[in-house]
């Protein structure tokens, strides 16, 4: 199957379009002291997945107490203006250098769902971020559940089926083994893996998956991905063109 066979992408939001890891360590490196700036990303990754894992809640509040959990195990600034900045930093989480043009070219030719762990709030102020290139979107708040519950996926194929999408007619993009390639194989999705961290060992700030799974497309860039549907788009003008 070809890409440009698809009507609908929808994306995991942060990790594959929000530079989510350079957004956690600039603000803890900012906040957090002496220590906190000389510390190695591994130093500042490994806490922040546990703090994450204790307080997995809506992302425009939870973030405090992550940071809160963080400062008690690492001994970095643990004063509450400083959890509070935190907090605030999370909604101006960067964008990938590649994120907002290629969604411009991808949404000439799909329609563009975001599927993420965000809240609304937060996901509204990555949406700005992203030059607000969706035609819908989904958030964990709305679903009342966090990828990789089969739920998350269940709730947005009944909603862009009411839209008149088939499954087969979805290709899910995203970053993430843990939350979103595995999970999304295992259902039936077609995928297309974004390995940002492609070149660099370990898995970052993203939960370690029970094992790789093999996507239907790999591209280690949103631009790498755009750039093949639009070469698929030139090859589809040249054979009308010669027939």
């Amino acid at each position: 199957m070809k890409l440009t066979d698809f009507k609908v992408l929808t994306f995991d939001v942060v990790g594959t379009l929000i530079d989510f890891e350079t957004g956690v360590l600039n603000a803890i490196r900012e906040l957090g002291g002496p220590k906190a700036a000389a510390a190695s990303d591994y130093e500042i990754f490994e806490p922040y997945l546990r703090g994450r894992d204790k307080f997995y809640g809506r992302s425009s509040f939870a973030f405090r107490d992550v940071y809160l959990s963080i400062a008690a195990e690492t001994g970095y600034d643990s004063s509450e203006a400083t959890a509070n900045a935190f907090q605030l930093s999370v909604l101006r989480w960067p964008a990938f250098a590649d994120s907002v043009e290629a969604l411009a070219r991808l949404r000439k030719n799909f329609r563009l769902v975001a599927m993420t762990n965000a809240d609304r709030t937060a996901f509204t102020a990555y949406e700005h971020t992203l030059g607000r290139p969706f035609h819908d979107a989904v958030t964990c708040d709305e679903t009342g559940y966090a990828k990789p519950a089969p739920e998350f996926f269940a709730y947005n194929k009944g909603r862009q089926s009411a839209f008149g999408f088939k499954q087969s007619e979805i290709l899910h993009v995203a970053q993430s083994q843990h939350h979103d390639i595995g999970i999304a194989r295992e259902l039936g999705y077609t995928t297309c893996w974004i390995q940002r961290r492609a070149g660099q060992e370990g898995f970052g700030a993203s939960p370690v998956p029970k094992a790789v799974t093999t996507p239907d497309y790999h591209f280690t860039t949103l631009k790498e991905l755009a750039d093949a549907v639009d070469a698929e788009l030139a090859a589809q003008h040249v054979g009308k063109a010669a027939a």
